[in-house]
């Protein structure tokens, strides 16, 4: 009997060893996984300001969304050396084209995300156009139909964007950049638009920040605001990091120079990821 006991408590303590050493490989194994594996990926999503539009030294394979090696997902990816890097940020888009086209390279390994997005949405070249040929009250009228955009119908088309990067990059941290403002008011243009003009569209940049923030925020993003560091470069700054209307290259118009990229938004997305 004693020795029927003393086998019954070796094999006991055999067992809860394996289970314990089992168990232990077991979690082990689990963090080795490639769920739980470091995401360090970067994908950088979004419209022209992004894609580097106005920086010039374009990728020629982008062919039309003119994505620029002097762009600030570029700048930085060259800077940091991430995992992976998927540039498909494209000039012209729209949260619609984000959605079909831009997301994917997302993944369980991307583990950062920039993106700027919303501008055309909201009508950005048209309200410039309008702005430029047609009159002081025209452009102030197409102004507000801008801003009743963002403020009704543009939330809701942030958050799908925002939403499928979540479902689609669910480790990654996202940064989402705003727009600077255009005009330095009161500065050294002395003709073009009027400074009620130039105040109604940077009025209106504010308020797309504003609207882009607050749903970044609601989704656990982080907002990045280059209002900071464009001031002093705005158009009429006379040290301007914007390109004003550009005849040569009419696409170029109200998007960030080259030093714009590396001066306003790099350090910008820099210290929010």
């Amino acid at each position: 009997m004693r020795r029927f006991r003393l086998a019954a408590y070796v094999t006991s303590f055999l067992f809860a060893a394996t289970a314990a050493l089992t168990g232990a490989g077991a979690a082990q194994a689990a963090d080795n996984t490639p769920s739980t594996l470091a995401a360090t990926g970067y994908v950088a999503l979004g419209d022209s300001y992004s894609s580097g539009v106005g920086a010039g030294s374009y990728d020629s394979a982008s062919g039309d969304c003119k994505r620029s090696t002097k762009a600030y997902p570029a700048l930085w990816a060259a800077a940091h050396s991430p995992s992976s890097f998927h540039f498909t940020a494209c000039s012209g888009a729209r949260t619609g084209d984000v959605l079909s086209g831009q997301l994917g390279p997302l993944g369980a390994g991307t583990g950062l995300v920039s993106l700027s997005v919303g501008g055309n949405d909201a009508g950005f070249a048209d309200v410039m156009t309008t702005c430029v040929l047609y009159s002081e009250s025209t452009c102030v009228s197409r102004v507000n139909e801008a801003r009743a955009y963002v403020t009704s119908t543009l939330p809701g088309k942030l958050d799908q964007v925002y939403s499928a990067i979540s479902a689609k990059a669910p480790a990654a941290h996202v940064v989402v950049l705003g727009y600077p403002r255009f005009y330095k008011i009161g500065g050294s243009c002395i003709a073009g638009l009027s400074d009620t003009e130039r105040s109604a569209i940077n009025s209106a940049a504010d308020l797309l920040n504003s609207t882009t923030a607050k749903r970044a925020a609601d989704h656990g993003f982080t907002f990045g605001d280059v209002t900071t560091t464009f001031t002093g470069h705005e158009i009429c700054s006379g040290s301007s990091w914007l390109h004003s209307v550009n005849w040569t290259n009419i696409g170029e118009s109200y998007h960030p120079t080259a030093a714009g990229q590396s001066g306003g938004y790099l350090p910008v997305f820099t210290s929010a990821a």
